[in-house]
């Protein structure tokens, strides 16, 4: 059955539409980033660029970084976003978008956030390179999909208790990372982590400026829950999302983050883009191990 025009939405030149690219511009592998303005930084260690489109806050460039074929676009912030950009990257993908109807051959993508973060363990440095292994999503995006068999409820529901957390909060949902894909990935340059992807930046992830929290210590208890060996290590925006869609769609997804800020030690970075540069050069060069 053809899938409705007000459902899969293409533009008259036959792009997906909040992305404004076709098929023939989507890799095998690709980079997301939050940024537009990142991702020319990502590609200007490219061989050669073949496309690149942008809309809004969704800029796509496709090219070769040592004759590896790489996509590399921006989400913009948050797992609304999230939600636009592994759907649209799928569509492009996996549905025939003359038919409108879903392939019978399934095409699998390799999926890796660079992206920046901050610490709630004393012990993570800034500067340092953070895997996201597991991410417990504080919005509620996954819980509008079919997807309670890629959650691990024992540990939302520890969470849950120890946080003592509201009602009128979205329940908390927790995906893993592809690990057969963050085997690739893994150094000793490389922490481990389980990370808390946020709805906001301020409130959500304690920030006070005029506005009161309704937890002021919140972000204390974040640092305290364990579940066995694992504890939350740090803070964004993005990688529940990602994983959670990733996997829900049969994509393969790592986040790696950049550490700019400790909230416990108060320090923020003093070399950002630095710091960032050298996490983009450590992907491109690990993606073309795999």
């Amino acid at each position: 059955m053809a899938i409705p025009a007000s459902e899969l939405i293409l533009n008259p030149d036959g792009s997906i539409y909040h992305l404004h690219i076709r098929p023939e511009h989507v890799a095998p592998t690709v980079i997301t980033v939050g940024d537009p303005d990142r991702v020319d930084t990502v590609t200007a260690y490219f061989d050669t660029i073949t496309h690149t489109a942008q809309r809004r806050e969704f800029k796509t460039t496709t090219g070769t970084y040592k004759g590896t074929p790489i996509t590399v676009i921006s989400t913009g912030i948050g797992t609304d976003n999230i939600d636009i950009v592994l759907n649209e990257l799928d569509a492009l993908v996996n549905i025939d978008l003359e038919t409108r109807t879903v392939k019978e051959t399934h095409t699998a993508l390799n999926i890796i956030r660079i992206g920046t973060s901050g610490a709630i363990q004393e012990d993570i440095p800034v500067d340092s390179f953070l895997l996201s292994d597991m991410a417990i999503g504080l919005d509620a995006l996954l819980h509008f999909y079919d997807s309670t068999h890629i959650q691990h409820p024992d540990v939302q529901q520890a969470f849950v208790k120890h946080m003592d957390w509201a009602a009128q909060k979205s329940e908390p949902y927790v995906v893993t990372c592809d690990r057969d894909l963050a085997s690739h990935f893994l150094s000793d340059q490389i922490i481990k982590g389980f990370t808390a992807t946020n709805i906001g930046f301020y409130g959500p992830q304690g920030r006070v400026l005029r506005l009161q929290t309704s937890d002021a210590s919140m972000n204390q208890k974040l640092g305290e829950f364990r579940f066995r060996e694992s504890k939350i290590t740090n803070l964004e925006m993005e990688t529940a999302g990602i994983y959670g869609l990733a996997k829900l769609l049969g994509h393969r997804a790592i986040s790696l983050n950049v550490i700019l800020a400790n909230r416990v030690t108060g320090q923020f970075t003093k070399q950002s883009s630095t710091s960032i540069d050298r996490l983009i050069q450590y992907t491109l060069d690990r993606i073309t191990t795999m």
